[in-house]
């Protein structure tokens, strides 16, 4: 059965954001931030899962960068948490190894499409 890598992995990672979220409001009482990357690390898989559904395309590539967009703010607000001390060494790591392998997987889907795009 075929299976959509890039779906997959932006969604287990949008469950482990959530997962992330609840620690950080309840252990460590962080509101503000904990949502910030909420909002940007759900969006990741939600745009892709829509761009899977493009209309054309544009519409697909333009649906892909949304989600490199939003994968970048996600590492932003990783590297804040990690920082400002709210994420230890190793879940930093960990969550920032996840988020690149996804940011390079929607630069190499992006390239690869538009090159597509040229030559047809």
């Amino acid at each position: 059965m075929y299976e959509n890598v890039i779906l997959t992995k932006s969604k287990k990672f949008a469950v482990r954001i959530v997962k992330l979220r609840k620690y950080l409001y309840e252990e460590c009482n962080e509101r503000i931030l904990s949502g910030q990357i909420c909002r940007s690390g759900t969006s990741i898989g939600a745009n892709v899962r829509e761009a899977n559904r493009a209309q054309s395309s544009a519409d697909f590539v333009s649906k892909m960068q949304i989600a490199l967009k939003e994968a970048d703010e996600t590492s932003y607000w990783l590297e804040v948490l990690y920082e400002s001390g709210y994420l230890k060494e190793k879940m930093y790591f960990s969550f920032h190894e996840d988020c690149n392998e996804l940011i390079k997987l929607l630069v190499s889907i992006i390239n690869a499409k538009k090159n597509n795009m040229k030559t047809t």
